[in-house]
């Protein structure tokens, strides 16, 4: 019987909490089948770490601006961020754009993060890339956003944890739902009852590491080593086989990001 495979979709591996253990954090997630995993950008600041712990560990990646780091004039990152992007253009490992999106609960620079998003949504469109998408307390503003931009590559709503109703509005438009670690959160209720209505190929996992930590974890840093976890938990959902959502989740992940020329 082949080995199952396994991808995080979405992983801060660059984070400085991973600093003093990385490599053992490679080598067991190796161990559990863990073939790789998505690290995304977040800010101009944080790119050529990210790009430094990316090829080290041959890890597919985004480069996009957080709306976290968004100012409220964002021009001069957003020019930074096509410049770095131009840079990493033949890069098989460049996967897409982002992470970027909304959050209301940090809405003191909300105007700037329409900016950038809309220059990132443009850009992913001319470049022929997915986005990666923070939406946080903001799906109705993001659904009139991305109904003006048709993406032909689509992108995921990474870390959702909205309604089916919500979920199905995306998957109309062409994107994926980020299945992570609140599905293991007993008072996860909603989420739990959107995740067993989805279509089984409408969804990737991830673990958003080292943040979303499941509430019964022993240890405070969230790592792709949950990403087992997650899988039964989608299973038990659908009342299906552990193997057959990890195929579906794996193969969405490969044709979403297209790691053909990665991941052989």
């Amino acid at each position: 019987m082949p080995t199952m495979r396994l991808l995080d979709s979405h992983a801060h591996l660059d984070d400085a909490l991973f600093d003093s253990d990385r490599d053992e954090l490679f080598e067991s997630m190796s161990l559990a089948g863990i073939e790789t995993a998505i690290i995304p950008g977040v800010n101009p600041e944080g790119w050529a770490k990210q790009l430094q712990v990316a090829k080290q560990y041959s890890c597919p990646y985004g480069l996009g601006i957080h709306p976290w780091f968004c100012e409220d004039e964002p021009q001069r990152a957003l020019e930074q961020l096509s410049e770095q992007v131009n840079a990493c253009i033949h890069d098989p490992y460049l996967v897409a754009i982002g992470e970027c999106g909304l959050d209301k609960i940090r809405k003191d620079n909300w105007q700037g993060q329409i900016i950038a998003l809309e220059a990132q949504l443009s850009m992913a469109r001319q470049l022929d890339l997915p986005v990666i998408l923070h939406v946080v307390k903001a799906h109705s503003e993001m659904l009139a956003i991305l109904k003006r931009y048709s993406l032909p590559r689509g992108g995921v709503i990474h870390g959702f944890y909205g309604s089916y109703e919500i979920a199905n509005e995306y998957i109309k438009l062409g994107y994926k739902l980020g299945i992570g670690g609140l599905i293991l959160n007993a008072s996860a209720k909603k989420l739990k009852t959107c995740v067993a209505q989805l279509p089984l190929d409408s969804m990737l996992i991830e673990t958003d590491s080292p943040a979303m930590t499941p509430q019964n974890s022993a240890d405070s840093r969230n790592t792709p080593l949950i990403l087992q976890s997650i899988i039964a938990e989608i299973a038990n959902l659908h009342k299906k086989s552990s193997v057959l959502i990890t195929e579906h989740t794996f193969r969405n992940s490969m044709q979403l990001f297209d790691l053909k020329l990665i991941l052989i």
